[in-house]
């Protein structure tokens, strides 16, 4: 591959920076957000004309968090965007920090996904190994007839600015994709799980397709051929090579079975009720034997689907204006007043009383309790 290509695909030229990439190997801990994200953060705070530093001593977190390359934890960076967002008036924050993603960005995940022999292949990489770049979300493909739909979801139990987080990994996947594919990956539509905002032409103009607010969840919707097409340049002999780095550095990494859980109770917890023997059965063990080793973690699976329930339930009460009904639903609850009762037990308020709490702006749309 030339010079010129390289730098072309968003991908760095000389084989001494993909050494570097494949030879970085440290231990990350769930919790933490990719390497890089919060120096784009301060860049485009400072673009806006704030001042990170005032606005973590605001919140009371640690500027030294935040220090150049490391790895932030996930909530103080939410709470840092969202923090971000009011103080300069900017809702769509989010977007305008995942835009500025490269596939050099995204590190030894990136360069896998370059060297992809397919689209589909490059998305299943970054489905199956998000884990070593973004400790709190998850990230799913889905695939039904001629339809993908790639979707992000926020899972540690402190989600806060969880709009703003998705719209930013949105952004960032909107913008390999247009990378790796280049005019090939035209989007069908974007679903983003937040309120409309008063201006939502940054959103249309970026994503070029258009975008529904107020969802369940956020996600990319585009034509499933995109996964057959080919990655021009991919070079088999680096992807096996970065593969193995990453396999090597997920078994090193510290995991037990309630982050797994979470992780797959979130994908899982809206339009179906997850069981038990479910679980068990992805883990290929007995229901006892699952029961058992949560035990052991502190925790049952009853708690860890009330606690995806409640975050997701919390979510969208406070960042759409979805009905009680329609959030209901979308948790399957027989009906509202089951989801009411839940609620209550949860957080010993109704999903009203918590909403007037939690989102005193609401905007200039009525919301149906």
């Amino acid at each position: 591959m030339s010079s010129s290509a390289g730098l072309r695909m968003g991908v760095p030229p000389d084989s001494s920076k993909t050494a570097e990439i494949l030879g970085s190997e440290i231990q990350q801990p769930i919790g933490l957000s990719r390497p890089g994200v919060a120096r784009t953060v301060y860049t485009t705070l400072i673009e806006l004309g704030a001042d990170p530093e005032k606005l973590l001593c605001e919140l009371g977190l640690d500027p030294g968090l935040f220090g150049c390359g490391a790895r932030v934890p996930y909530a103080a960076l939410g709470k840092l965007v969202a923090h971000g967002a009011d103080r300069t008036g900017c809702p769509h924050l989010g977007l305008l920090i995942g835009r500025r993603a490269t596939l050099a960005s995204l590190g030894r995940l990136g360069l896998l996904m370059r060297h992809s022999e397919t689209m589909g292949d490059a998305l299943r990489a970054l489905e199956a190994h998000s884990g070593t770049q973004n400790w709190g979300a998850v990230i799913a493909l889905a695939v039904d007839c001629d339809i993908a739909v790639l979707s992000y979801c926020p899972y540690g139990p402190d989600a806060a600015g969880a709009p703003l987080h998705s719209e930013r990994a949105l952004a960032t996947t909107t913008s390999i994709l247009r990378i790796l594919a280049g005019p090939g990956s035209a989007l069908l539509e974007v679903l983003l799980p937040r309120s409309v905002p008063r201006d939502a032409a940054p959103y249309r103009d970026f994503f070029r397709a258009p975008v529904r607010f107020d969802q369940e969840m956020a996600a990319l919707v585009f034509p499933a051929r995109l996964l057959a097409q080919r990655i021009e340049g991919a070079d088999p002999a680096i992807r096996r090579r970065v593969e193995d780095r990453i396999r090597r550095l997920e078994a090193k990494q510290s995991s037990n079975l309630t982050d797994e859980l979470r992780q797959y109770l979130r994908a899982h917890v809206t339009r179906q009720r997850c069981k038990a023997e479910q679980a068990a059965r992805l883990r290929l063990v007995s229901r006892r034997t699952l029961s058992r080793r949560l035990r052991s973690e502190g925790t049952t699976f009853r708690q860890l689907a009330n606690e995806a329930q409640c975050q997701v339930a919390k979510q969208l009460l406070t960042d759409t204006t979805m009905t009680m009904a329609q959030v209901s639903a979308i948790l399957d609850f027989s009906e509202p007043a089951a989801f009411s009762h839940a609620f209550r037990r949860w957080l010993g308020m109704t999903p009203s009383a918590w909403r007037r709490e939690n989102q005193p702006h609401i905007g200039l749309r009525q919301i149906q309790a």
